[in-house]
């Protein structure tokens, strides 16, 4: 997730879950600043009801991905409007609200709509009245991300900015659902986006974050660790993105450095700080936001469920677990108030640890998703068992659990569980 857009995920959920007061509600609003809920028109078709300036393409994806892999196809229209937003040039922004106008110089183009809009297009393929429009809706796409890559094979959230973990990752996805070799995506000096994914990776030894990954370096040059990079980058590492299922065998992630770095190592060492992480309270946490007065941690819900999709897909189930208990017992609240997008990464967490999301908790997180949107087609129960395949990872998914598995073994062979 980009930092805009988690940062006003945040603050929903702080200001839910604990009830945080009008100080802390004013100093993210100079974040992400949006109309108040009574001056927005949501247009038809689109998933969600409060302002989609900064996330409607981004949870529209999310609910289709989300939806496909319980089995329900979004409604026509819902496709429809997804694929009104794209850009002649392939690209996507966050949110257009006015599509009859071309994109011009000053639409600001996001690298990560774009990659998750890729991915949610290629999941309801082959249930659309159109696929071959989406085929090339896709294309196009595809084709645009790699005009806008940078010298060092990744991306950042806006063409031209500089490279981030996060934007890198969800674009390794978007790669993915179109069918290509992250690895042979390359830069016109040769680097991959897995060239560009190492140089966020934090050693071992780092005393902070071993293993993890930044989101960039600071103004000083310096890795910090941050979980939601961390966890977007260990599934990117493995050639897996958000709807990627549980690993096997299970094994517990160990954090080793190798005399030259691997990507999948360096996944699997952010999987071990995830863990480490997670095992101290059961969720991450978010950090004050700048200005507060309050500069007490928050829980960090929409993170904490997109670490158990990694873990999982790193073959660390067990250490995911706890995680997912703690989030069905204090989710309910953050993904009411946060919408489409929560509930999409509820039920990606728990399809990943093979978790039912229709008993998540008390919740029917299925049902819950649904009904924030047009009515989806009648569930067609075949899918449900193949939605990597309708998101496109099919081969890239198995490549990715071959990875783990490769891995796992040479540890185990030389003396060291995974």
């Amino acid at each position: 997730m980009n930092t805009v857009r988690r940062g006003a995920t945040a603050l929903a959920a702080a200001t839910v879950l604990l009830g945080t007061g009008a100080a802390g509600v004013a100093g993210a609003a100079t974040t992400a600043p949006s109309p108040t809920p009574s001056a927005v028109t949501v247009p038809d078709g689109l998933y969600g009801t409060k302002d989609p300036t900064y996330d409607g393409v981004w949870r529209q994806s999310l609910a289709f991905l989300a939806q496909r892999t319980t089995g329900f196809q979004p409604a026509d229209k819902a496709v429809d409007w997804l694929l009104g937003q794209q850009c002649a040039d392939g690209s996507f922004s966050s949110y257009r609200a006015d599509t009859t106008t071309a994109c011009d110089a000053k639409t600001l183009r996001d690298t990560n709509a774009t990659a998750i809009a890729v991915q949610g297009l290629r999941a309801v393929r082959k249930q659309s009245a159109s696929p071959e429009t989406i085929d090339k809706a896709v294309k196009a796409s595809s084709d645009w991300l790699r005009t806008v890559q940078n010298k060092d094979g990744g991306w950042g959230y806006s063409p031209g900015g500089p490279s981030d973990a996060n934007s890198t990752s969800v674009v390794i996805g978007a790669l993915a659902a179109s069918g290509l070799r992250p690895s042979l995506f390359t830069s016109a000096e040769g680097r991959t986006p897995y060239d560009a994914l190492l140089t966020f990776a934090l050693p071992c030894s780092d005393k902070e974050g071993p293993g993890a990954f930044a989101y960039q370096p600071d103004k000083a040059g310096k890795l910090v660790a941050n979980a939601d990079a961390t966890a977007a980058a260990t599934l990117a590492g493995l050639g897996k993105s958000v709807v990627a299922t549980k690993a096997s065998p299970d094994q517990s992630p160990v954090c080793n450095d190798l005399s030259k770095p691997t990507v999948e190592r360096a996944a699997l060492n952010g999987a071990s700080y995830l863990a480490k992480t997670l095992a101290k309270t059961g969720h991450l946490t978010l950090p004050p936001m700048p200005g507060a007065t309050d500069t007490t941690e928050q829980p960090d819900v929409g993170n904490t469920a997109d670490a158990v999709v990694a873990l999982a897909a790193s073959g660390a189930t067990k250490e995911a677990k706890p995680a997912v208990e703690w989030l069905e017992k204090n989710s309910a609240a953050w993904a009411k108030e946060s919408g489409p997008a929560a509930y999409a990464q509820l039920i990606l967490a728990a399809r990943a640890t093979e978790t039912d999301p229709r008993e998540f908790g008390s919740a029917d997180l299925v049902e819950q998703l649904n009904a924030t949107g047009p009515a989806p087609k009648t569930p067609d129960t075949s899918a449900s068992s193949t939605s990597e395949d309708e998101g496109g990872f099919d081969i890239w998914w198995i490549i990715g659990i071959g990875m783990v598995v490769g891995v796992g073994i040479g540890f185990l062979v030389s003396g060291r569980k995974k």
